[in-house]
């Protein structure tokens, strides 16, 4: 996996790096407590507690992946629909490459490539590509591809389809395009009562793959009162990687005063994951994209200082905060593991038939951080 920086910035002088954090101590494997009375008080050492798993999903690495390997099949421009995936940093270090990310399929100059994003994009997008006559290629995470495959099936079998997601992102618009006739938009517990359905009998949910678990499984219960008959997807659509980050924050946060997430705000389980903090005992929490995000207030009465980051947060800036908070007496890094990530994703088929006709051999699968340390 390509550990990505600004190009025309170079790391500074530290341990060798290869795509695992290292610190100034080497980290613990611990269970954190359920209460710690030395961080109430704010007394004691200064500590880290790094989550694990955390940062790329093998969906994200496998997109931006997609991006570099078009870029050196193709070389610069090479289109993308929408952000690759939602980080600020991935997103202006591919463009600094040459990629040149666009809002919609028409911005793409006729016959150029195009990438479509991890969240994935409905059929009429496909065919305005089509139309256009632009070579596509296809990023979409497969656990993403499973949800749309899903809504497929149950709305040729002529199922109300209650989708679970926020209004406007791009996953949600991808799977509800599947099946515009058959989908309704849940965006939360609360809506709920003003729900309607053709036949309570044949009804099923599905979900966007980065929610908050708790607040999903909350909507799933309030709408299974409701309609007795639900149906819940072949398996889960919350993704492997969403839930592991969330519980590894679950098991940490009543143990910290300060939550630091690393992720961009368009990133939904970045997001989720300060809320995740809070909700779970962690007395405060914030967002940044970067170490120099951080405010230094934050760290006023600060004992215990969790990190952690979303799935599409390459461990580089990880690294980063630590160092940052190391300079300031959190040189203590003790890891909370939830749980071992080893999942793979081949690259999208029509990169492997290119890489494959060029005399290349064909591209071994994706193998993503999960964010351990060595």
């Amino acid at each position: 996996m390509s550990a990505l920086r600004p190009a025309d910035q170079a790391l500074p002088s530290r341990p060798a790096y290869h795509g695992h954090v290292t610190s100034p101590t080497q980290p613990t494997d611990v269970t954190v407590p359920a209460t710690d009375t030395a961080a109430e008080s704010g007394e004691g050492p200064k500590q880290v507690l790094l989550a694990a798993p955390r940062g790329y999903c093998a969906g994200v690495d496998r997109a931006v992946v997609a991006v570099e390997k078009a870029l050196d099949l193709y070389g610069p421009p090479v289109y993308v629909r929408k952000q690759i995936v939602h980080n600020v940093h991935v997103v202006r270090t591919l463009e600094k490459r040459g990629a040149i990310f666009v809002d919609q399929t028409d911005e793409v100059p006729e016959g150029e490539t195009v990438i479509f994003s991890a969240h994935g994009v409905s059929p009429q997008v496909h065919q305005e590509a089509q139309a256009r006559q632009l070579k596509t290629i296809d990023a979409t995470c497969p656990l993403v591809t499973k949800v749309h495959r899903e809504a497929v099936r149950f709305a040729r079998d002529d199922f109300d389809i209650l989708l679970i997601g926020h209004d406007g992102h791009e996953e949600v618009e991808g799977t509800a395009g599947e099946a515009p006739d058959n989908i309704t938009l849940v965006q939360s517990p609360d809506e709920v009562p003003g729900v309607e359905v053709r036949d309570p009998d044949k009804v099923v949910w599905l979900s966007q793959t980065t929610l908050s678990v708790d607040e999903t499984m909350e909507t799933v219960r309030r709408l299974r009162e409701k309609f007795p008959a639900l149906q819940d997807p072949p398996s889960d659509d919350i993704c492997y990687a969403t839930q592991n980050r969330q519980v590894a924050v679950k098991q940490m946060s009543d143990g910290v005063d300060l939550m630091i997430v690393v992720g961009s705000r368009n990133s939904s389980n970045s997001v989720r994951l300060v809320e995740v903090a809070i909700e779970h005992g962690a007395k405060d929490g914030h967002l940044v994209d970067y170490a120099d995000e951080i405010d230094q207030a934050w760290l006023q009465g600060v004992r215990t200082v969790g990190v952690t980051s979303g799935a599409s947060v390459p461990e580089i800036l990880v690294r980063d905060v630590l160092d940052w908070l190391a300079a300031r007496g959190y040189e203590d890094v003790r890891m909370v593991t939830a749980a071992e990530e080893s999942l793979m994703f081949a690259l999208p088929n029509e990169l492997r038939k290119e890489i494959k006709a060029r005399g290349g051999q064909e591209a071994e699968q994706v193998k993503h951080d999960a964010g351990a340390l060595t």
